[in-house]
């Protein structure tokens, strides 16, 4: 891999501002940026072999995230989620197929899988992979390559910007399914599923696959052109500057082309040149160089640039690290956040049963109208690889809220109004804004950090005699093939999962999840198992470990209701519950239940259920759990 380089820090006229700054808040932004990673669109998306990424793929390995040693790993029946059927189709060697490293031949395969192809990310595929929420068909109804993955040194660009600002590890795509619906969630927080606030006739009806041709298809479902409004018209309303930032080649990919009124838009008009015509990349550039940036940024980036197969994560990182180096080295940086995400998985595997509304919910669950997979949730679906480049995100750790593409929404609504103005949509469904998280929560206002990591060197993307962008077919012409044998059995086959997680910790922020392993600190004390010296021993507060890697002090949350903020708390060392008046016992029955709240720039508070008071450290080391309000730190550790 080539070596690091340092990105330049900003103005020191801006460190030292910060220096004397006062306490901030969401008025402090004066630009967002959007940059969506993407796919094609296709007319029958639900058949074609498409990609993009999933967050297990990328960054299963990483410490602190709920990856590949998760703290509340689904099992099915005595079977771990990681044991993915096979048929005697695929092999005869094993019944199951684990996760598997893509480039573990060595050799060659790491640039080779570069430019691979593996899953589908159609409707069908993934919603059969889900397999009415096992989550182990994987192999059977995708690919056996879809459960490959990736390590550090072979996306070192998206880890870098992951792991040295903030990463979302619970960020879902909106619709189990291919790109234009998610990208359509994205700017208008739906995709007018029956129960949605649009009316039938406005299009979709739902909008779950990737159809651009007038008129709807069988059954009155995929109706071409949309016609509800858009964020974008929001923005214009209110008075927002925005504006989409694209090249000739886009690969199709700006949502705000499907909806009738952009098509319709006079030449001379805002929609027309800000959601149609848009601005080149280079426009970017330069106003991020000179500090001009709209309030609202979208950024929709070329076909070989764009992470999906064959197209290579490495040309991506190129264009990922030219975004984020203009905005970290414009004059308002210190102004600026970048959010980076993902349309949706492209048929890769993530091992997260997706966290999903009710049956029954209006506008989130149908009757397959393919009849392929029956009654089924249209989303949110999977993880995705997602992270904020800001100054109040930089070593943010991780963001454990549940959010999707509406989250996106949300976050500049409640941003707007910090700023005096109304974006609120009416178009979004209503679960996804009553539950899906608004991204304040990754930002530390009062706090903000103003250095710049190193970052690795991001190689410009191969160009042929046309001077054109040609990575992938550069790469396939120099390998005879790029999908390397699975590992049903022998060299590749890992015994555990867990093994391959990188060490470390990330600092928590955003409302709980469960998935990880927690250390809670406060005053420089941790809640402490104190062992099994005695039977009826209490939990107690004693030093933090240096690195959070003390076992005694390491816990793992368990949801009483998936999505909700009451949760009970287990030691990782002997399994043993805090029980009432911090007693550890054995039975999960009779553990305490603790409401859990999260206030950026202060942490977070424990309080047990219905008391009215909260856990804190009372005395010099001592647990108190009738104590006035006060506030944690907590780590998920990967030791």
């Amino acid at each position: 891999m080539a070596g690091f380089r340092y990105a330049a820090p900003i103005a020191a006229a801006v460190c030292t501002l910060a220096h004397f700054a006062n306490a901030g808040g969401l008025a402090d932004i004066d630009h967002v940026v959007l940059f969506m990673q993407g796919n094609e669109a296709s007319l029958k998306a639900e058949t074609c072999l498409v990609q993009n990424r999933a967050f297990d793929h990328y960054f299963g390995t990483m410490a602190g995230v709920r990856g590949f040693k998760d703290a509340n790993l689904q099992m099915n029946g005595n079977l771990p989620v990681w044991k993915q059927l096979t048929t005697p189709d695929l092999t005869t060697d094993s019944q199951y197929v684990a996760p598997w490293y893509l480039n573990y031949l060595g050799g060659n395969w790491s640039e080779a899988t570069q430019c691979m192809s593996a899953g589908s990310n159609g409707w069908y595929q993934n919603h059969a992979a889900w397999n009415f929420g096992t989550n182990d068909h994987w192999a059977m109804n995708n690919t056996p390559w879809s459960i490959g993955f990736y390590k550090k040194e072979d996306v070192p660009t998206q880890w870098a910007l992951a792991d040295g600002w903030v990463v979302g590890d619970m960020y879902q795509e909106s619709i189990v399914s291919s790109t234009n619906p998610n990208r359509v969630a994205w700017i208008s927080g739906s995709i007018n599923s029956p129960g949605s606030p649009q009316r039938p006739d406005q299009g979709g009806n739902p909008y779950i696959d990737n159809n651009e041709t007038p008129g709807c298809e069988k059954g009155g479902i995929n109706c071409y052109p949309l016609q509800w409004k858009t964020s974008g018209e929001y923005y214009e309303d209110a008075g927002v500057s925005w504006q989409v930032f694209q090249d000739a080649d886009n690969f199709d990919d700006n949502p705000y082309a499907w909806f009738k009124q952009f098509q319709d838009a006079k030449k001379d008009s805002p929609l027309y040149n800000k959601g149609i015509k848009g601005l080149p990349l280079s426009s970017f550039y330069e106003q991020a160089a000179s500090g001009t940036l709209p309030e609202v940024s979208y950024i929709v980036g070329p076909t070989q640039l764009s992470e999906h197969q064959p197209y290579s994560p490495h040309d991506g990182a190129w264009l990922q690290d030219k975004i984020a180096q203009a905005v970290i080295n414009s004059p308002r940086y210190s102004k600026t956040a970048l959010i980076i995400s993902y349309d949706e998985t492209g048929g890769w595997f993530d091992h997260v049963d997706p966290y999903r509304s009710p049956d029954g919910t209006p506008a989130e669950w149908i009757d397959d109208p393919w009849g392929q997979v029956g009654h089924t949730f249209i989303g949110p679906g999977f993880r995705l690889p997602f992270y904020i480049i800001s100054p109040w995100t930089r070593n943010g750790g991780v963001y454990t809220e549940h959010a999707d593409h509406s989250s996106q929404i949300l976050f500049i609504e409640k941003w707007q109004a910090a700023k005096g103005k109304n974006v609120t949509t009416d178009e979004m469904v209503h679960w996804r804004r009553e539950h899906m998280g608004d991204l304040v929560g990754a930002f530390d206002f009062e706090n903000p950090d103003y250095t710049v990591p190193k970052l690795p060197f991001a190689a410009e993307p191969h160009r042929n005699s046309q001077g054109n962008y040609d990575g992938s077919s550069y790469c396939q012409s120099r390998y005879s093939t790029t999908r390397p044998p699975v590992p049903y059995k022998g060299d590749g086959v890992i015994g555990d999962l867990a093994s391959v997680v990188e060490s470390g910790f990330k600092p928590v922020r955003g409302q709980l999840t469960e998935g990880r392993f927690l250390v809670f600190e406060t005053n420089g004390l941790a809640l402490t198992n104190p062992g099994k010296c005695r039977a009826d021993s209490n939990a107690a507060l004693t030093r933090a470990s240096e690195g959070h890697k003390r076992e005694l002090q390491r816990w793992v949350i368990h949801a009483v209701e998936l999505g909700g903020s009451a949760f009970t708390l287990q030691s990782v060392a002997d399994g043993r519950f805090i029980c009432q008046g911090g007693l550890m016992c054995k039975q999960r029955q009779d553990a305490l239940v603790f409401e859990t709240d999260y206030e950026p720039s202060k942490g977070y508070t424990l309080e047990p259920k219905g008391s009215g008071r909260y856990l804190n450290a009372g005395g010099e080391k001592e647990l108190s759990f009738d104590g006035p309000l006060g506030h944690w730190e907590i780590f998920s550790v990967s030791y």
